[in-house]
């Protein structure tokens, strides 16, 4: 099925989100969208699935105009689309989730589920997916299990073009590696596909043409014979972008965080850190590495209050915080990047002004005699709104509405404008395009000079070697090693694996 666009443009008050689009996709190709956060990917992509209208512009099938008014028109034109969040129900089977909207039924009105797992479990046969049990609750399955459930369930419904927003944003390495063979299964069968991503590797080790937006605007159309990591950010961005973190060596203080023996149970009461201990010191920072999954998560909620541990200590500048609530490691000065920016960093309905504020409502510059100082909370979102350039209409913008690497903006910008003795960032840059991602590193790196204390938890390997002064590799809850960052990535990836050289401590 040939798919294009053609003149495509979409106004949202002042905001011309798309402008004058236009995007051909051939059968069995897989075509690569990218451009920076909030420059009009995923407003394309929600117009073709029927999801908003656009002002102006049509929609071709197979060159036939169509009419794609909502997500019910998409699928019935072929089009399916697997969201960077995705739209599955937790408590629901993996075979629910997949037949919900179209449940094979009995002769009587009863859902044939027998015949629903049949269906999964050939789609899965045919594409190359692994589903062990199709009665798992999906809440359950780890995040690449997942993905492979919202993409049989566009499958089952046909799709011959599959729209597939920042599938990697939430994969282990081995996940991303396991996804790449599926996708080139998926277009080896004729299944055309486009992928938004922000990660330049995975674009040119598959796309077989890629379209570059900027602004609203298609700014190119290249190959990835015709071009390089270095030229396709230069196209996102419009300048040169450092792919180099450029900082001085640190130079550590006195140590501010001190953890020792720490046990923490996962939501299910299994213990998912185990006999943790480690220091920071103020002016540097520990990156911790791991495949996802191996108690990060646990860790940095342990850190941050979140999570209250069953043992151990957390001692900040000689004050053990460990069980006490996060209101206390607020006030302690800890500051807090979590990895899962909607659901732990942000209120989507509130203004970007207020969640600027979320942690800081005790605040006397932002409380008045009978309730907040709204004037005080809007001048404070306008400031850091310029200052660590949040792209929006106006601080009163919804932050629901802002694109992931804006989100990201937000919650660095409210952390950094406290006065912190130490800031922990999860997988800071997930999602990020690269010039947000360079903009976040030089924060980081920034806050380090300044002389504060920062831990970043990264499954990225290059992070954390670009970044940590001192790496601790994570395997099943336990440090490995701290390390050096000059590692190499064979040590890095036996320790990920648990199965380095003697435990080394720096």
């Amino acid at each position: 099925m040939k798919l294009e666009l053609r003149g495509i443009t979409k106004r949202f008050g002042s905001l011309t989100a798309n402008s004058n689009v236009s995007l051909v996709v051939n059968p069995g190709e897989i075509h690569c969208l990218l451009g920076e956060n909030g420059a009009g990917k995923s407003t394309l992509m929600n117009i073709l699935y029927g999801l908003i209208t656009p002002d102006e512009g049509q929609i071709l099938i197979d060159d036939e105009v169509v009419t794609i008014a909502d997500p019910k028109d998409a699928v019935n034109h072929g089009i399916g689309m697997v969201h960077q969040h995705f739209m599955l129900i937790p408590v629901f089977s993996v075979a629910d989730n997949v037949i919900l909207g179209s449940e094979p039924v009995k002769p009587w009105p009863v859902i044939d589920y027998k015949a629903a797992t049949t269906r999964l479990l050939e789609l899965a046969k045919e594409y190359g997916f692994e589903i062990d049990d199709p009665n798992a609750t999906v809440e359950n399955l780890p995040i690449g299990a997942q993905q492979r459930v919202e993409i049989l369930k566009a499958l089952s419904h046909d799709a011959s073009v599959l729209i597939l927003d920042e599938p990697t944003a939430v994969l282990t390495p081995q996940e991303t590696d396991a996804f790449m063979v599926i996708l080139r299964s998926l277009k080896a069968s004729g299944k055309s596909i486009i992928f938004i991503t922000h990660k330049l590797r995975e674009v040119l080790a598959l796309a077989d043409v890629i379209t570059v937006m900027r602004l609203g605007e298609v700014v190119g159309v290249t190959t990835p014979a015709q071009t390089d990591e270095r030229g396709l950010a230069t196209m996102m961005v419009g300048r040169t972008v450092n792919f180099v973190v450029e900082k001085v060596p640190a130079t550590p203080g006195d140590v501010v965080l001190e953890v020792r023996d720490l046990y923490v149970e996962d939501a299910r009461g299994l213990t998912s850190v185990k006999n943790v201990s480690f220091e920071v010191r103020a002016g540097e920072i520990l990156a911790v590495a791991g495949v996802q999954g191996n108690g990060q998560t646990e860790l940095v909620e342990a850190l941050t209050g979140m999570r209250h541990p069953s043992s151990g200590s957390i001692m900040l500048n000689d004050v053990n915080l460990a069980g006490q609530s996060v209101r206390h490691f607020l006030n302690a000065g800890v500051g807090h990047v979590p990895e899962d920016r909607q659901r732990y960093g942000l209120i989507p309905s509130l203004s970007i002004s207020d969640n600027l504020v979320l942690d800081q409502l005790d605040d006397a510059r932002f409380l008045r005699r009978f309730g907040r100082n709204l004037k005080a909370i809007k001048a404070n979102g306008a400031k850091l709104r310029e200052s660590f350039d949040i792209r929006s209409q106006s601080e009163e913008a919804p932050v629901g509405a802002l694109s992931g690497g804006n989100q990201q903006k937000v919650v660095m910008a409210r952390e950094l404008s406290r006065e912190l003795k130490i800031l922990i960032c999860s997988q800071p840059t997930r999602g990020l395009d690269v010039g947000s991602i360079e903009f976040m590193h030089r924060q980081i790196v920034d806050i380090r000079d300044s002389g504060v204390a920062v831990i970043i938890v990264s499954s990225e390997l290059d992070e954390v070697v670009a970044l940590g002064d001192r790496v601790a590799v994570l395997y099943d809850g336990e440090i490995q090693a701290i390390v050096p960052p000059t590692t190499s990535r064979e040590e890095f990836g036996l320790l990920m694996a648990g199965a380095g050289a003697a435990k080394v401590t720096l």
